[in-house]
């Protein structure tokens, strides 16, 4: 099986991968990728310091976030791979989940988003809503 893990190094990441290392499985014979999702900078500021900086910036960010959980699979027997992308994260998760032939997909139900609901996220919301993989969110 092929799960996709959605990351964002918030709480909830981490409440996920504890859920994940915990439960057998999930893990044992699965072939795991660790995703996280770049918000896009405004253009004015993209055309100010050019693309190499940006560039830059969106790596730089993206291994903030995948560095430690790619740290903690290992420690747990997990060698994933991972990869990230700039979007918006709802849609770029769910194109990316559906686009690599996922069996499963696992991420937290918040994260770092800016809008906050009251069951879940709107990041979880907008993953559920247009997402075709299975999706499991850890609360």
């Amino acid at each position: 099986m092929k799960i996709l893990l959605a990351v964002d190094g918030s709480p909830y990441t981490k409440k996920m991968l504890a859920y994940l290392v915990t439960h057998d499985l999930l893990t044992q014979g699965n072939e795991c990728a660790v995703f996280t999702v770049q918000p896009a900078l405004p253009s004015r500021a993209r055309a100010a310091v050019g693309k190499e900086i940006v560039e830059k910036y969106y790596a730089d960010e993206a291994e903030k976030v995948l560095a430690p959980v790619t740290k903690f699979l290992l420690r747990h027997g997990i060698d994933a791979r991972s990869s990230w992308k700039v979007g918006h994260a709802g849609e770029t998760i769910s194109k990316f989940a559906d686009s690599g032939k996922f069996d499963l997909l696992i991420m937290g139900s918040h994260g770092h988003g800016t809008l906050v609901n009251l069951v879940m996220g709107s990041v979880a919301t907008a993953v559920l809503a247009h997402c075709k993989v299975p999706l499991l969110l850890v609360r």
